[in-house]
C-alpha cells in the first residue's frame, strides 16, 4: 500500500512538472514521423568521414541557435521584463561575421577575431536594451521593440541590403564540425547552457535575478541593486543571441538580413513559457527552457517532414503549442478531475498540505 502511495504521489508530481509534459510532447512528435515513416529514429554512421547522420541529429542541430536565446529569454522573462530584439540581435551578429570574413580571409585568426567582434557588437546592443529599462526606465516590451526594428535595419545597413556570403573553414565548422560523431554546434551550445546554469545557481545571481522578478521593490530594500541585475540579464541576452546568429549562418556561411532569425524571439518566449517559466517573473527554469527548444526545434522539425503547407504551418505550430499549454494547466487539469468524479468540488486541504503542496511545485522548477 505504501509503494502505491508512493508511485501516485511521483505520479502526481511528474503531471505537475512542465518538464514532463515538454518531453511527452516531443515523444509524441517522434512517434507522428514514425507513423509516416519507421525508420525516421534510424541513426546512422557515414562510412566516408565517420559523423553520425539521421533525424535526431538533425534536430540536435537545429535545437542549438533557438536554445541559446531561449536561455537568454528565460533570464530576463524571470525580472519580469522581455526581449523582442534577440531575432534583429542575431541578424547583426551574422552581418558583422559575414561582413568582417568576406573581407578578412579564411584564416582561422580572422574566425577568432570575426567571433570576438560579433560577440562585442552583440554585448553592446544587450547593454542598450538594458540601459533603457534600468537607467531611463522605459518598459521592457517598447524597448526591446524599438531595437527589434533598428536592429534588422542596421543589419541591412551593414550588408548593404544584400545577402553576404565568406569563406573561412574554421569558422565554419562551428556550424557543420561533429566530435565523436556528434554536431559541434549542439555540443558548444550545451556547454554555454551549463556554464549559464553554474553560474547563476552557484552564485547569489540566481536568486536575485529571481527576486526582481517577484518584488522589484522589496529586493530593493533587502540590497540588491536592480539597475545592475537589469544591465546583466540584458547583455547576457545579447550575447546568446549574438552566438545564436553565429551558429545560424555558419551553417551556409551566408547572411540573409531578412530571413536569420525571423520571428525567433517568438520560439525563444515559446519555449521559456513551455519550460515552466513564468511571463510574471520570478522563478525561472533553464532546464525546462531547454527542453521547449528542443521541442520547438523537433516540431519545427515535423512540420517539414510532414510536409504541412506554408500556409498552414503557423495553425498547427499554434495547435500543438495550446495542446501543450492547456495540459500544464492547473485549472484544465482540475476540471478533467471533476469530471471523472462526476462533478465533485476537489476535497479542501487543510493550511500544512496546501503549504506542502506549494513548496512541491516551486521544487518543479528547476
Amino acid at each position: 500500500m505504501t509503494s502505491r502511495t508512493a508511485n501516485d504521489g511521483l505520479m502526481k508530481r511528474l503531471v505537475r512538472s512542465p518538464l514532463f509534459w515538454g518531453a511527452a510532447a516531443i515523444v509524441l512528435l517522434l512517434a507522428l514521423n514514425l507513423l509516416k515513416d519507421p525508420a525516421y529514429l534510424a541513426i546512422s554512421v557515414n562510412p566516408t568521414n565517420g559523423h553520425l547522420v539521421g533525424n535526431l541529429i538533425d534536430i540536435l542541430r537545429a535545437s542549438a541557435p533557438i536554445l541559446m536565446i531561449s536561455i537568454g529569454m528565460a533570464l530576463v522573462i524571470a525580472t519580469a521584463g522581455i526581449d523582442l530584439s534577440v531575432g534583429s540581435v542575431m541578424a547583426v551578429a551574422g552581418a558583422v561575421s559575414m561582413e568582417f570574413l568576406k573581407s578578412a580571409g579564411p584564416t582561422p585568426g580572422a574566425a577568432f577575431t570575426a567571433i570576438v567582434l560579433t560577440l562585442a557588437i552583440s554585448a553592446a546592443m544587450g547593454a542598450i536594451n538594458g540601459i533603457l529599462v534600468s537607467v531611463i526606465g522605459l518598459q521592457p516590451f517598447i524597448s526591446t521593440l524599438i531595437l527589434m526594428l533598428a536592429g534588422r535595419g542596421l543589419a541591412k545597413v551593414i550588408t548593404g541590403g544584400q545577402n553576404t556570403t565568406a569563406t573561412n573553414d574554421t569558422f565554419k565548422w562551428m556550424a557543420n564540425g561533429y566530435v565523436f560523431g556528434i554536431p559541434v554546434v549542439f555540443i558548444l551550445a550545451i556547454l554555454i547552457v551549463v556554464a549559464v546554469g553554474l553560474i547563476v545557481r552557484r552564485s547569489a545571481l540566481g536568486l536575485m535575478v529571481e527576486s526582481i522578478g517577484i518584488n522589484p521593490k522589496a529586493s530593493r530594500m533587502a540590497g540588491v541593486r536592480p539597475r545592475g541585475i537589469l544591465m546583466t540579464v540584458y547583455i547576457a541576452s545579447g550575447l546568446l543571441a549574438g552566438i545564436a546568429g553565429m551558429f545560424s549562418v555558419a551553417t551556409v556561411m551566408t547572411v540573409d538580413v531578412s530571413r536569420t532569425g525571423y520571428q525567433l524571439e517568438m520560439d525563444a518566449i515559446l519555449a521559456v513559457v513551455i519550460g515552466g517559466t513564468s511571463l510574471m517573473g520570478g522563478k525561472f527554469s533553464l532546464t525546462g527552457a531547454t527542453v521547449g527548444a528542443l521541442l520547438i526545434a523537433t516540431l519545427n522539425k515535423t512540420i517539414l517532414f510532414l510536409g504541412v503547407s506554408s500556409s498552414a504551418t503557423p495553425a498547427f505550430k499554434a495547435v500543438v503549442i495550446l495542446v501543450l499549454c492547456l495540459l500544464q494547466s492547473e485549472r484544465v487539469r482540475t476540471w478533467f478531475i471533476r469530471r471523472r468524479t462526476g462533478g465533485a468540488p476537489p476535497t479542501k486541504l487543510p493550511q500544512t498540505a496546501m503549504i506542502k503542496l506549494d513548496a512541491e511545485r516551486k521544487g518543479a522548477m528547476v
